[in-house]
Formats: C-alpha cells, sequence, structure tokens
C-alpha cells in the first residue's frame, strides 16, 4: 500500500511545480499600502490593476469610520455560534431585508462566504434525481458546488445558447425518466474574460423547457444595471431568475454574500444550506459594514458613474490603439496577447519592474497555449492620468513582444529554472 503523501512529493501540481521559481512575484505577490489604485510591490510604487474594488469602498472615509465603530462596539466575534443556533440578530435580518429589496427580490439570506455559499447552495437545491446544466466557463466555485451533486449534469458551451438548448433537451428527456427537475447555472458576469452571461436568451428558454436559474452575479452586483442591481437588471430579466447569487468581495469591498429569490424557496434554503447551518454567523461588524456599503450603493450613484468613466476610458483606448480586448461587457478588461509562458513572465516583470504596472497575468492552462491574457479591473479610485500611463506602457511591451525582446529574455529565464 502506498503513503497517502507519496504523489504529493512526487508531483506538486500544474501550478505548485513552478512555486520555487514563482511564488512571491507571479503568485502569492505581496502588495503594500492601503487599498487603492496606487500601492507598493517589492517596495516600488505601482499602478494596481488586480484589487476587485469595484466602487472604491475599501477605503472610503464614511466606511473606514463605520467600521472601526462597529469593531468597536461589538469587537470581532460576536455573535457567536451559526445563525440557527446563537448566531442570529436583527440587523442580520435588516441586511437581508435590504438586500432582497435592493436586488428585487422577495427574500435573501446571507452567506458568509461567496465560494463555500453558492457551493451549498447548489447542493441543496437539487436531489440526486435532479439534473445540472451549467455553462463550462463557469467559476471554479460553480463546478465545485456541481461536484456535490450526486446526480447527473451537464455542461453547455460557454454563452452558446444553441448548445445549451440541445442540453437542455438531453436533461428533459434524463429527467422524465428520474422524476427530477432541472437547474441551469450561469455567471451573471464571467469574471476571467468579462461577457456578460445571456441570461436574456437563457430566460427565453423557459418557454420551451423546465427549469429553473441560478445566477452568480458577483462581478455584476454594484456596476451593471440602472441601480446596481446587476446584469440581470441590465439585461432586463431579473424578475426570471429564481435564485440571485452575489457576494460581497468585490463592489462592497468586505467579506460575505447573500443569496435571493421567491420568500419560500429562501426558507427552506436557510434551514438546507449546511454551510450556514454548521458554520459560525457573519460577524456583526461585517454585517454593520455591509449594510453602510449597501447604502451608499443606492444613494451615491456617483461611485458607479466614476468607475464606468476609467472603465470607458481604459477599453476604449486600448480598442484605438489596435489590442485585443475580447468580447468584454462589463468592467472586467482582459488583454490578449501572442506569446508563451516564459515570454509571458518576462513582459509581467518588465511591466512591474519598469513601467510601474501591476496587473494579474493567465496563461495556459486557464486559456490556450501561445495565448497571454492580462486581467485588468478598473475602479472608481483609478484616474485618467493611470489609464494614460497604462495605455502607454501596454504600447512598450507589445513592441517588445512583437520585436522578440522577451523572447530573448525568456530563454535565460527557462535556462534558470531548469528547463
Amino acid at each position: 500500500m502506498k503513503d497517502l503523501f507519496a504523489k504529493i512529493y512526487k508531483d506538486k501540481g500544474p501550478l505548485g511545480k513552478w512555486a520555487e521559481q514563482a511564488e512571491g512575484y507571479f503568485v502569492f505577490p505581496k502588495l503594500e499600502g492601503q487599498i487603492s489604485n496606487r500601492m507598493k510591490f517589492q517596495g516600488k510604487d505601482v499602478i494596481t490593476w488586480s484589487i476587485n474594488d469595484y466602487l472604491g469602498l475599501a477605503n472610503h472615509p464614511e466606511v473606514r469610520k463605520v467600521d472601526a465603530e462597529a469593531a468597536a462596539e461589538y469587537g470581532s466575534a460576536y455573535p457567536m455560534g451559526a445563525r440557527m443556533m446563537s448566531g442570529h440578530t436583527a440587523l442580520h435580518e435588516k441586511l437581508q431585508n435590504e438586500l432582497a429589496a435592493f436586488v428585487s427580490k422577495e427574500a435573501a439570506y446571507l452567506l458568509n462566504f461567496g465560494y463555500q455559499g453558492i457551493m451549498s447552495t447548489i447542493d441543496a437545491l437539487v436531489a440526486k434525481d435532479d439534473i445540472i446544466v451549467y455553462d463550462v466557463d463557469s467559476h471554479a466555485c460553480i463546478i465545485d458546488g456541481v461536484r456535490l451533486h450526486m446526480g447527473k449534469r451537464f455542461t453547455y458551451k460557454h454563452n452558446d445558447i444553441e448548445s445549451l438548448e440541445k442540453n437542455l433537451e438531453r436533461a428533459t428527456k434524463m429527467a422524465e425518466t428520474t422524476g427530477g427537475g432541472i437547474l441551469v447555472v450561469s455567471e451573471g458576469v464571467f469574471g476571467m474574460r468579462g461577457e456578460q452571461g445571456r441570461l436574456k436568451e437563457i430566460v427565453a428558454l423557459k418557454q420551451k423547457f423546465n427549469f429553473r436559474l441560478l445566477v452568480d452575479d458577483a462581478h455584476g452586483f454594484g456596476t451593471l444595471g440602472a441601480t446596481g442591481a446587476g446584469a440581470g437588471e441590465e439585461q432586463g430579466v431579473q424578475d426570471d431568475i429564481d435564485v440571485y447569487f452575489a457576494t460581497f468581495a468585490k463592489s462592497l469591498a468586505s467579506t460575505g454574500a447573500f443569496i435571493a429569490g421567491d420568500k419560500e424557496i429562501m426558507d427552506y434554503l436557510k434551514y438546507n444550506l449546511r454551510s450556514q447551518m454548521f458554520a459560525k454567523s457573519l460577524q456583526m461588524t461585517l454585517t454593520v459594514g455591509a449594510l453602510k456599503r449597501l447604502d451608499m450603493l443606492r444613494t451615491m450613484p456617483e461611485l458607479k458613474q466614476n468607475l464606468w468613466k476609467i472603465v470607458n476610458a481604459l477599453q476604449s483606448g486600448l480598442k484605438e490603439r489596435g489590442f485585443d480586448i475580447g468580447s468584454t461587457t462589463s468592467c472586467v478588461t482582459p488583454v490578449y496577447l501572442n506569446g508563451s509562458i516564459p515570454e509571458a513572465m518576462a513582459l509581467v516583470r518588465d511591466l512591474r519592474e519598469n513601467y510601474g504596472i501591476f496587473c494579474s497575468i493567465v496563461v495556459y492552462p486557464v486559456i490556450p497555449k501561445g495565448l497571454i491574457l492580462l486581467r485588468m479591473i478598473p475602479t472608481a479610485t483609478h484616474t485618467l492620468q493611470d489609464v494614460a500611463e497604462t495605455l502607454d506602457a501596454f504600447d512598450a511591451i507589445r513592441t517588445r513582444l512583437e520585436n522578440g525582446t522577451y523572447k530573448r529574455m525568456s530563454a535565460a529565464l527557462m535556462k534558470a529554472m531548469g528547463e
């Protein structure tokens, strides 16, 4: 019999094998200073395009004041225990009611964390006879939630309604045999490429198929729609989303999440979400802080207006200069370049060290071989000067990529890595 750890000693995994060369720089980097448009990386000032603080609330003085007051009044432990047993308060209920009203749903329920929350929601919504149909490019939290399902599941091609329809036909035939139902899962905004899920077209299929729709709107909540209520509001189909999910980790710059829908469904879920029933309640400091942030989202439209001023300037500037930003219809701004993984590493080092630009890098196997994806998250704290400097830097690195500079640099890098 093998030692359980034998495989770990032999294979560190597709990312772990690069840990010695990449950790601390390309992965697990240490950004320092207050969360803002400009921070420090390894002692140098950089423009940060990797922070999901869309509305600039992380260090807003009003938010900091409320957070500090809540911490002083309640401490970091209150309330103790799970919501069902001893961790329930009137302020938790208040936040749920206000969130439900904001996203035009009958009821809402708080979640401690977005990742575990949506996993548990998927698990609670389906039984072994039910079928899940979900977008193949769904976030890892959705995929992990689907993995908990003991029944059948199908993926459809990313944002491909024809593929979804074919899989709904398969799911319908199977459900007629098992006696179960169908859950369709999409994201409101796909966080890597920035495309909105085709919610309007998905909802239209309800006229032909009997299914329920769960939408993960982590990147849409607070950024899309007339009021900021998300991708469903943006596309005019919020009422047709059966279970709406969003996190506090992006537009609200905090920790926690929520689900919203019909009251009867929310009542069911709060008694069946294992990750919430058996976990400590959302701390009061986070609950009070979320109430303040939500109030600012409702009453300060200039936050979203400032965000989109930067988004439009960045995305239009990139397109005018001939960069490929894919088909993004959200704040998420991807830039696609051609190059190898070692070239990508040399490029990013140059971008950070010599141009003071910090953004996330995505390479194979997340995207196809030969592509480099630089993913940027504009925020309301960025300035037009930040955009101008970034555009000039991107012009420079593209030239160096095309003239072979990074290829020569990457050869030395590969040698150092023992390749």
